[in-house]
Formats: C-alpha cells, structure tokens, sequence
C-alpha cells in the first residue's frame, strides 16, 4: 500500500505533458501485449475439412465430404496469379500497404454510405473481412449470434490488427481464399475451383477467377433464380478493370465477356474412392493426398472393370479389384478398390477389397519355383511325380482330374498342376517356404507353419491383391535390375508427403530365378486363344499367373509385361461361392484387356551374367552324368543344383537286344549294355497314357525269370492306395454300414498277375487292372500284394473309426 502511494504521488507530481507521454506508452504497451498474447481463434487453424485424393498431375480422383458437411478442401500452398490480381482489385487494391485497416477506405466508405443514405460500401479490407469469417465460425461453435454493430466492426478491426502482427500477408490470402464462402455448402477457394469449373484453381481462365473473386461478396447470387446477371455483371466490371490495369489484352478481355457463369456445383468425380477412404483410415490427420495414380490409367481400368462386371454377374460373381503398378518406379498407377456390379448393399460396394486378405488359390506356385530353382533343389526341366498322392490324409487333385505319372517342373507351372505343387512343397519345407514369403511382403501369414500345412501352396493361407501384386512387381524388377534394392512396398504417395519409403537389401527372389520363372509363365495359354496369340505381331510379351480358391470364392489373375504389373480380383466381397468363376476365365480376361489397352513395351533382355549352362537328361531334365541322351538348359548361376538322373539303369540285353538277361542265364560276351528310362511303376503306369513313344523295360528272357528277383533290385510294382502311413476315414452309409475301400496297385507288365492278402489273408488275384475292393474295421491293418516272379510290396496303414 504505501508502495503504492509513493507511485500515484510520483505520477501526480509530473506535468501534463510527461503524464500523457506516460499514458501514451502505458497503451502502447498494453495494445500491443494484447496484439502478441491474446489468442487468435482456434478456427484459424482447426478447420474440419473435406479429404480430397489428386492424380500424380494434380487431377481430382475423388472428395468426401468434411464432418460439417461443408465442401471445404485444405488450403492452396499458393493463391494462383490471375486469381490473386482479380481478389486483389476487387477487394483491397492497398492490401500490401496497410497494416489490416486501411483508414482510408473506411472515410471513403462513410462518405459514400452518407451520400447514398444506406450502406453501399464497408470499407473492409481483406484482413477485416478473414477476421470477420473467424468471428462468425467462433460465435457459431458458441451457439451465439452474430450482429453487425460498432462493436463487432471494432472487434473485426483489432482481430485483423492482430492477423497482420502473426501472419505474413501471403497467410493472410490463403487464409481468407481457404475460408471465403462461395455459395451453399462450398467453402474455400479450391472447393470452389473444382465444384464449379471441373479443375484445380491454377488452370482457371480470367473470367473463372474474377467470378470467384467476386462471389464470396454475395455467394447467394450464383444458384439459379437470384439475379445471376447482377453477378455477372460485377465479374464483368472487374473484367473491364483488369483490362485497364493492362492485366487482359484486348483479346483476352473479349474472350473472358463471352464466358457463361456455370450452370450449377458440379458432381465430384469419384474415381478412386476406396483408395481415398483407405489413406483417410491410415492417416486421419491428413485431409489432402497427392497420389502417385495416372489419371488416364484410372479411367480406364474403371471402364474395363465396368464392362466386364455384367459378364461375371451372369455367372454370381458381382465384385472386381485390381491394382497396376509402374515395376521400373514402384509406382502405383492405378487402384481399384472395389467395382461391385451396382450398389445393392448386398454387394458390399464400400469395402475395400485390394486390401482385403482373401484365399491365394495357385497364385503362389511360382514363389515356390523360383525358390526351388535358386536353391538348387530344382531344374526347369526336372520331372515332378504327376500321379495320385496322399500326404498325412491329404489328397491334392489337379484341376482336371487327371494324371500325367511325372511332369516337367516349368510344365507344372505353366500348366498349374496342384499334385506336382504340393510335393514340391513337401520337398522344400513349409516353414521355410512361410519365412520366405514373410520376407517377400506377406503380412497375413502369422499362424503356425503347421496350421498351413500342405495347403500353404493351393490357397490354405491368405493374402492381400495389393500384397501380392507388389511380390509379382518385385519378381519382375527383380529379374530386370538385379540384386539393385528393393521397395518393400509400392509407393502410393510421393514423396514428400508419402510413405517412409524403406528398402531390403536384396530381393529374396534374385534375378536369375526370377528372370527363369517369368520365363516359365510366359507359356501360359491365353484365355480363348490357346496359343494362337503367338500368331499376332502384335501380342505383347506377359507372364501371368491365375489362381482360383478353394470352394471357388476368389479368382485372381496376375501378370507383368516390360514395364508393368497387373493384379485382378474378382469374386463376391460377402464371400458367398460362385460355381462358374475361375481365374481363367474370371478374372484373366480383364487383366488381358487391360494390357492390350497400356503402352506395348519390349520384355527384358535375358541376364546371361546370372545364368549358368548345365547338361541334363532330355529325359527327365536331371543332370546327365553320362546316363543319356544330354542337352543344355540355363539355371540361375548361384544354383548349385547336383541331382543326378534317378530314371536312367543301366540294363543288360541279349545278342537280339530284346531281353533283358543276367549272367545267370546268359554269358557275359554274349550281352550288350544300354541306359534305359525307366520310371517308378506308378509313374510310368499314367505316363504312358500321355507319352506313346514311352518305351517300358524289356521283359525278362524266359530262362532268366527265375532267378531275375535275386539280379535287379527294381519292383516292378508299386501300390496306389493306400499310400504310406496312410490314414483313412470311411464313412458309415444311411443304413449304418460301412463303405469298402478300393485298394490299387499298378505293374509294369501289363500281362502280369497281382496277389492280394490283406492282414495276412488272401484276398484273391488281379490282371490287367489292379483294384479290389475291401470292408475294413477301425485300426492298424497290413496290405501285401506281389506277383509271380515273388516281387511283393507290403504297406501298413490305419483305418479311423467314427
């Protein structure tokens, strides 16, 4: 207190005049305390704004709409030039030299509102006019009203002040063009530019920008119906008055007078809305993506989509997803999240299905060939057993229900054959086979190797069509660049507002492999064509792959040519089957027109440096070792592939060459040597439906029979069903009994007679074909067969009960 005393004593002591200077800098002080702390709204910077998706050349793909439901998009990073001139002699031609209230124009505002006896003019400057949108947006999340009094115009007046203390003057224009009202439910400046005129606010002509510098003055007057030439007359005038700022020539002037103002907002176009709602879920915090998507290239997998959706919804199948990608950039071109047949609900026409795990079907059969052949545990030409097959109570089937007794790996392939798939499989490793696809960029793999099991390589696992296109683009980068570093993932968004973007060391699948394995499915036939499409010039060159789920849910179809990288799904989004869809025919023929739509580019040359020549059997596509007839074939070069012929004995014949003979029965001089193919007997016995020229081994001279068991270590027969450690369920008919069981062996004699003893009694015998039915009890049983030279194979196997 007494302190205080001595400072009003000390003030009162001094003269007027030092009092006012005092008075005068205590203001000052004050004023501009308030102008520095005093909070700007919170409405400067927390706008709700729509999530707007742009092409890699800045073309709209697709908005939704802010949670306010107002079309308010992000801010420009830059007011373009002719609508900053048009905004500027409009509204405050002094905006760059005054500092948020021009005194100026408020006495000249007066002076005419005075003369014309009503408010014609306010004389606010732009910084007053941001103020006062932020005052409005303030008093409405207040739930108060707003009135146009002295003090509000004060309040606008200091909050512009303020504005100007804060910002640089070009915040200020983006700001207010961010926020300016445009008629209706459209807000901002690039809202506008795209609702009205159909593109982004830097391509807008003269009479496009004057119109929206004018418009946010009386926005009600752009809908139809409210004296729409009143505001065409005011672009006009602003018009005339660019003109004579020599900012229009002549021509332009004329040119941008006969421009109509537009109709109505236009429609946004929604291009890519799921790959909008995708990026909105992963980064809620972002409102504006710049995408890596090729307009052009959008458009037209939308139309091929479309054309093709009334094909499949004939055959139940009413969703389509696809994704291209650019495997020289990594780029993602074009993204199909989900093309349903219409918008029925039923047909889940909102969920995003490229990102949607959904069963593989065959598509990862070559992964598999591509591991094995870098690995050294495979040739291209080495032959897969083709016959029938039970693993651990699995029984694989191809497509068609055949046999082929043994196949070329690249055959199998090409030909996508399950039973040769799934020993392949067997052979490499299921666990080894999931740590390598985890490292290829599969994320869905994430149960036990075992909980896969077999069915890992026939669609028991899921996985993404975005992850999978990526793993095929890689193959192929991989099989042009080499061992250069891979994106673990396609890029959707540039840089800098994109993704991370990491990279691997190398690809798991290196170029040799990889170059092999595109090579391979490059042999593919076409759907419809056969490989009539060789015939054409003009046919590019594409590697493909198609895959159909078990339970026909999912069809998929991927493929690259030179450059790019395809991937199709089609199926139903609700899961529900479809008895006609297949990859084939399903989904290969909209990836087929989607190539032949894009930019025909040449295949890559062949890495000779990542290649290695070895001999193997023409025969069987294992290595020579001087057993056969050789040629030369290419394996990757850091393959250390040793498999030496398993199919080619060497066999002792008579003087005639038409027996086999040993040197029991006939003397050595008297024998000549030959290697021979042979196959197993189960092998052989479908083989030979498919292969006429297969010559079986000569049969034995009749004086050499007796003792041929004791000279060759080869059995001529071989038991079908059941195979080892089998496991087998019979089930129980409607009358509670229990089914028999048809049991099957081959030979290789066609004449011979089998002998069949089942738990060490006699069944009965067999000739020509090799079956026989058994009724068989719950439990461990034993299975005998043999023939008349006493060859015999004997098999234990397990029948389970109820």
């Amino acid at each position: 207190m007494r302190l205080s005393k001595k400072v009003w004593c000390w003030f009162f002591a001094l003269n007027l005049h030092r009092k006012l200077l005092l008075l005068g800098f205590l203001f000052c002080a004050v004023f501009v305390g308030c102008l520095q702390w005093r909070p700007l709204p919170a409405s400067l910077n927390q706008q709700q704004y729509a999530s707007i998706l742009l092409a890699r050349d800045g073309s709209l793909l697709g908005a939704s709409i802010a949670p306010d439901q107002q079309w308010r998009f992000a801010p420009v990073e830059q007011l373009p030039e002719k609508y900053l001139q048009s905004l500027l002699l409009f509204e405050d031609q002094h905006f760059y030299r005054h500092p948020g209230i021009n005194p100026l124009a408020i006495a000249r505002a007066l002076k005419g509102n005075m003369a014309a006896g009503k408010v014609t003019s306010g004389g606010s400057t732009i910084s007053m006019q941001l103020a006062r949108l932020l005052r409005q947006q303030e008093l409405q999340a207040s739930k108060l009203k707003s009135s146009r009094n002295l003090h509000s115009k004060l309040a606008e007046a200091f909050l512009a002040l303020q504005l100007e203390w804060h910002l640089s003057k070009s915040d200020i224009l983006i700001h207010y063009a961010s926020q300016a009202p445009f008629g209706g439910n459209i807000v901002g400046l690039r809202a506008a530019a795209w609702r009205y005129f159909g593109r982004s606010p830097e391509y807008l002509s003269w009479a496009e920008s004057a119109l929206l510098a004018v418009l946010p003055n009386s926005p009600a007057l752009i809908h139809p119906g409210r004296q729409r030439d009143l505001l065409q007359q005011k672009r006009d005038r602003l018009l005339q008055r660019l003109h004579q700022q020599q900012l229009l020539s002549d021509l332009d002037l004329q040119l941008a007078l006969l421009e109509p103002l537009p109709e109505r907002p236009q429609v946004l176009p929604q291009i890519a809305p799921h790959l909008l709602a995708t990026l909105k879920k992963r980064a809620p915090e972002k409102n504006l993506f710049h995408s890596t998507l090729d307009m052009p290239l959008q458009q037209l997998v939308n139309q091929i989509a479309q054309r093709h959706g009334a094909r499949l919804a004939n055959e139940g199948v009413n969703n389509i997803a696809l994704v291209l990608i650019d495997h020289q950039s990594m780029e993602t071109l074009a993204y199909l999240g989900n093309k349903p047949f219409n918008k029925s609900h039923r047909f889940a026409p909102d969920v995003d299905i490229v990102q949607r795990p959904r069963s593989t079907g065959s598509i990862l059969k070559p992964l598999l060939y591509g591991l094995m052949l870098q690995e050294g545990e495979l040739a291209p030409t080495s032959l897969i057993p083709d016959i029938p097959t039970q693993i651990n109570g699995y029984s694989p089937r191809n497509y068609d229900r055949n046999f082929r007794g043994a196949v070329p790996a690249q055959f199998a392939l090409a030909h996508s054959l399950n039973i040769p798939a799934v020993r392949m499989l067997r052979d490499y490793g299921i666990g080894r086979f999931q740590e390598k696809l985890q490292a290829m960029g599969m994320s869905s793999l994430f149960r036990p190797a075992d909980d896969y099991g077999l069915t890992l390589i026939l669609g028991g696992a899921e996985a993404s069509l975005w992850e999978l296109t990526s793993i095929y683009a890689r193959l192929a980068a991989a099989a042009r660049d080499g061992d250069k570093p891979q994106p673990l993932v396609q890029w959707l968004l540039p840089q800098p507002d994109g993704e991370q973007r990491t990279e691997n060391s190398k690809p798991v699948i290196r170029q040799g492999a990889a170059w092999l394995t595109l090579h391979a499915l490059i042999e593919v036939a076409r759907p419809g064509n056969d490989n009539y499409w060789r015939d054409f010039a003009g046919s590019q060159t594409i590697a493909w792959k198609t895959g159909t789920s078990y339970g026909l849910r999912d069809a998929w179809a991927i493929g690259s040519n030179g450059r790019y990288t395809l991937g199709v799904w089609v199926g139903n989004a609700g899961g529900e089957p479809a008895t006609f869809i297949s990859g084939q025919s399903s989904a290969a023929p909209i990836l087929f027109d989607v190539f032949d739509a894009l930019p025909s580019v040449n295949w890559f040359e062949k890495p000779s440096h990542a290649l290695k020549t070895i001999s193997v059997c023409k025969d069987d596509g294992y290595l020579a070792g001087g057993q056969c007839d050789a040629t030369d074939i290419e394996i990757p070069s850091i393959s250390h592939y040793e498999k030496i012929t398993p199919h080619h004995r060497r066999i002792y014949l008579d003087a005639r060459q038409q027996f086999r003979v040993h040197n029991q029965c006939e003397s050595v001089s008297n024998m000549s040597i030959r290697d021979w193919f042979v196959l197993p007997p189960a092998q052989e016995f479908y083989w030979r439906h498919y292969h006429g020229n297969y010559q079986p081994l000569p049969p034995w001279r009749k004086d050499c029979i007796a003792e041929s068991a004791q000279q060759d270590d080869d059995i001529p027969l071989e038991l079908i069903y059941p195979q080892p450690r089998s496991r087998i369920y019979i089930p129980v008919d409607l009358e509670g009994k229990r089914s028999r069981v048809i049991l099957k062996a081959v030979h290789r004699d066609p004449a011979a007679t089998l002998y069949w003893h089942l738990d060490d009694e006699f069944l009965g015998e067999t000739k020509i074909f090799h079956e026989r039915e058994a009724s068989l009890e719950p439990g461990l049983h034993k299975l005998l067969v043999m023939d008349k030279q006493g060859y015999k194979v004997e098999r234990r196997f397990r029948v389970i009960g109820k």
